[in-house]
C-alpha cells in the first residue's frame, strides 16, 4: 500500500490533557487527536485515490495530502527499514520501515516508505532486529541511583560474607570518607530479614556507616552511626517508622522507614558536582537500556538523599539532558495543604527544554516485608496467627481526600505510593473525591507498585480514569516474597499481589516502571516477569500466580506508550507519524523468540528526537 500512513499528528495535538484511555491500551493520543489523525490519513487515501493504479503518492501528494508541508523535506533523515517495527498503535501494531525527519517520524509503513531515501538519509539496516518506541520509566529515582552507583554497592548478591567484604574492600579504598555510604542489601540475606550492627562493627568501627537496603525503606547502621544520632534504648519510635531492637532495647542497628531520618540527617552533603555526575551516570545507564524517557518518582530530601530538582534544571539548561523527564514534587507527609503554593512555585520554576515537573508524589504506606504496608486487615505473625498490626497510613486518609482535590483543581498529576490494599483503596477513595469535586480534568493521576489489591477494587481503576504503574520484576518468586512476605499476608491476601492481568480485564490502564534503585532498571527484564510471572533465570515451573500474566504487547504497550501517556507525552510512546522519533533498537524480534528469552534480548541502539544516544560497542 500507499504511505496512506503519513501525516501530522502534532497539528493535532490539543494543548489541554485528555482523560486517560480507559480501553487497557495504556494511553497514547487523547481521542481528539485519534479522530484528528484519522482525518488526516483520510485525506491521503483520498489522494491516493486519484493516482493511477499502482502508482506511489509522491513527497508533494503527501505533504499536501497532510499538512506536513511544514516540516516534510523531500527525503528523510533518518530510516529504518528491513526488519519487524512494534508501533504500540493498536490501529496497526506492526510494519517493516521507518522514516524520520528532524527530531519526529515522519512515515510508518513497508518498502513504499524506502522512497524517501535520498542523498542525505542514514539508512539504519535492521537485518530482522526489532524497532519499538523508546522505553519510558513511570516511576524511577534515578539521580538516587546514579549516585548510589559511586557509592558502597551492595547490589547483586544476596551473601552475607559478601556485603561485609565489600563494606571493608569500600572503607579501605576510601580512607578520607568521613561517613562509609551505600545501598543495595537485601532482608533475605538475613534472619527476620534484620541485620545487627555488631556485623559492621567488626569491620569498621571507627567512622559511621550508613547503608540503605534494596528497597529503600530502611537501613543498616553500625554503632558509631547509631551513637553519633543519639540514638538509644530511651529513643521513642518516630511516627512514621521502627527502630529495630535488641530483646533489652538496644537498637539493633536496622531503622525503618521515617526512623531512616535519625541517621540520614547526619550524612555529609553531596556537592553540585557529585550530584549532576549522578544524573549524567544514570542518564547514559538508562539510554543503554532503551529509555528515552522517565518520571522520576521524588523530588524532594529523603533518606538522607539530596533534592535532585536543581540538578535536573541546571542539565536541562545546559543541554545535557537528554532524556525527556517529568518530576514528581515530594508531599511532606509531616505538612498539610499550606505547602500546596510552594508547589505551585517549584513547579513553574522548575521547567525547562525537556524538564518539568508536574506531578506530586504522596508516599501513603511503607513496604509489605517490614509490615509497614496499609493493609485492611492485619498482619499475621511467624505462627500464622492474628496481630494487631495493620500497616501504616502516611498520611491521614480523611485528610488525603481534601489535599487530592485541591491538587487536581491544580491541574497535578498525584501520583501515589500505594503497596498494600488500604493504602489503594485510600488512594482511590481520594481520586473520586477530586472527581466529584472537580469533575473530569485529565491529569492522570497513578497508583504505583499495587502489591496487594482487593478484588473490589480493581474495577476502579478503570472507573476514576486511574493508572495502574506496574512494577512487574517484583511479581515472582524469590526469597523476599516466599519468606517475608507470604506467610505474613495469609493465602486469601497473598492471592491478591500483583494483579496485573485482572487489572487489564477490568479496563485499566497499565503504565510500568521500575523503581530504580530498588530493583534493575531494565524494562526487557520487566516485561520477561510481567510474561511469565517468573524471574529471568527463575525456575520457569513455579510460576507466580500465573493468571495476572500479561501478553508481549501488552507489556510493551505498558513501558512505552502507557508511561509516556503517564508522563504527559501524547506524542511519544508510539511509532505514528508526527510523534517524536524516540526509539530503540532490539538485538532480536520478541515476537519470534519463546517467552521465556524475553530477557536475553539487548538494546543495540536508542534515539532521542531522531537524535543516537547510544549505540552498543
Amino acid at each position: 500500500m500507499a504511505l496512506s500512513m503519513l501525516g501530522t499528528v502534532s497539528r493535532a495535538i490539543d494543548a489541554q490533557r485528555s482523560p486517560p484511555d480507559r480501553r487497557g491500551y495504556g494511553g497514547g493520543p487523547s481521542p481528539q487527536v485519534r479522530r484528528r489523525f484519522e482525518s488526516a490519513r483520510t485525506s491521503a487515501v483520498r489522494v491516493r485515490a486519484h493516482a493511477g493504479p499502482g502508482d506511489l503518492l509522491t513527497p508533494v501528494d503527501l505533504r499536501c495530502a497532510t499538512g506536513f508541508h511544514d516540516r516534510m523535506t523531500t527525503s528523510a533523515d533518518l530510516l529504518f527499514t528491513n526488519g519487524p517495527v512494534f508501533t504500540a498503535d493498536p490501529a496497526r501494531t506492526r510494519a517493516t520501515s521507518l522514516a524520520v525527519v528532524g527530531e519526529r517520524i515522519a512515515a510508518v509503513g513497508h518498502d513504499e516508505v524506502r522512497e524517501l531515501v535520498g542523498p542525505r538519509t542514514e539508512v539504519v539496516d535492521l537485518a530482522g532486529r526489532m524497532l519499538i518506541p523508546g522505553f519510558q520509566d513511570a516511576h524511577i529515582h534515578a539521580v538516587f541511583g546514579g549516585i548510589e552507583l559511586g557509592e558502597c554497592d551492595l547490589s547483586g548478591t544476596t551473601g552475607r560474607d559478601e556485603y561485609l567484604r565489600r563494606i571493608a574492600a569500600f572503607a579501605e579504598a576510601h580512607p578520607d570518607c568521613p561517613w562509609i555510604t551505600g545501598s543495595g542489601w537485601s532482608m533475605e540475606s538475613f534472619e527476620g530479614g534484620l541485620p545487627h550492627r555488631r556485623l559492621i562493627d567488626a569491620i569498621v568501627a571507627d567512622r559511621p556507616v550508613y547503608l540503605v537496603n534494596r528497597d529503600h525503606h530502611g537501613a543498616w547502621a553500625n554503632t558509631r552511626a547509631l551513637e553519633l544520632a543519639g540514638i538509644t534504648a530511651d529513643t521513642p519510635d518516630p511516627a512514621d517508622g521502627r527502630i529495630e531492637r535488641d530483646a533489652d532495647g538496644t537498637p539493633s542497628g536496622v531503622l525503618q522507614e521515617g526512623a531512616t531520618a535519625l541517621v540520614a540527617r547526619l550524612v555529609p552533603t553531596l556537592s553540585d558536582e557529585e550530584r549532576m555526575a549522578g544524573l549524567l551516570r544514570a542518564q547514559e545507564l538508562l539510554h543503554g537500556l532503551g529509555i528515552t524517557g522517565w518520571q522520576d518518582a521524588l523530588l524532594g530530601t529523603f533518606n538522607g538523599q539530596p533534592d535532585p530538582s536543581d540538578v535536573y534544571l541546571a542539565a536541562a539548561r545546559a543541554g545535557t539532558l537528554t532524556a525527556r523527564v517529568n518530576g514528581a514534587l515530594w508531599w511532606r507527609r509531616s505538612r498539610g495543604a499550606e505547602q500546596i503554593p510552594e508547589l505551585l512555585a517549584r513547579r513553574a520554576e522548575l521547567r525547562h527544554g525537556r524538564f518539568r515537573a508536574d506531578s506530586v508524589k504522596i508516599m501513603q504506606d511503607g513496604i509489605a516485608e517490614n509490615f509497614t504496608a496499609a493493609m485492611t486487615t492485619p498482619y499475621l505473625d511467624s505462627c500464622g496467627c492474628a496481630t494487631t498490626n495493620s500497616g501504616l497510613s502516611f498520611v491521614d486518609p480523611e485528610e488525603l481526600l481534601s489535599y487530592v482535590t485541591e491538587l487536581d483543581a491544580h491541574d497535578f498529576q498525584v501520583h501515589f505510593h500505594a503497596l498494600g490494599d488500604r493504602a489503594v483503596r485510600e488512594a482511590l477513595d481520594a481520586i473520586e473525591a477530586a472527581l466529584k469535586a472537580n469533575g473530569s480534568r485529565g491529569n492522570r493521576h497513578h497508583l504505583a507498585h499495587l502489591q496487594v489489591v482487593h478484588p473490589d477494587d480493581v474495577p476502579r481503576f478503570a472507573a476514576l480514569g486511574a493508572l495502574a504503574n506496574i512494577q512487574p520484576l517484583w511479581a515472582a518468586h524469590e526469597p523476599q516474597m516466599d519468606e517475608l512476605t507470604i506467610p505474613f499476608l495469609g493465602p486469601e491476601r497473598a492471592a491478591w499481589q500483583y494483579p496485573f492481568g485482572d487489572l487489564l480485564r477490568a479496563g485499566a490502564t497499565l503504565v510500568a516502571g521500575s523503581d530504580w534503585p530498588v530493583t534493575s532498571p531494565d524494562p526487557l527484564a520487566g516485561i520477561h516477569v510481567a510474561v511469565n510471572r517468573v524471574e529471568p533465570g527463575g525456575d520457569p515451573e513455579r510460576v507466580f500466580l500465573p493468571e495476572q500474566r500479561l501478553d508481549l504487547a501488552t507489556a510493551l504497550a505498558a513501558y512505552t506508550a502507557g508511561s509516556a501517556h503517564a508522563n504527559g507525552l501524547d506524542d511519544a510512546g508510539s511509532l505514528l507519524p508526527g510523534h517524536l522519533a524516540d526509539l530503540a533498537v532490539l538485538d532480536r524480534d520478541l515476537f519470534a523468540a519463546p517467552p521465556g528469552e524475553i530477557a536475553h534480548a539487548r538494546v543495540e541502539q536508542t534515539f532521542v528526537g531522531g537524535s543516537r544516544v547510544y549505540a552498543a560497542g
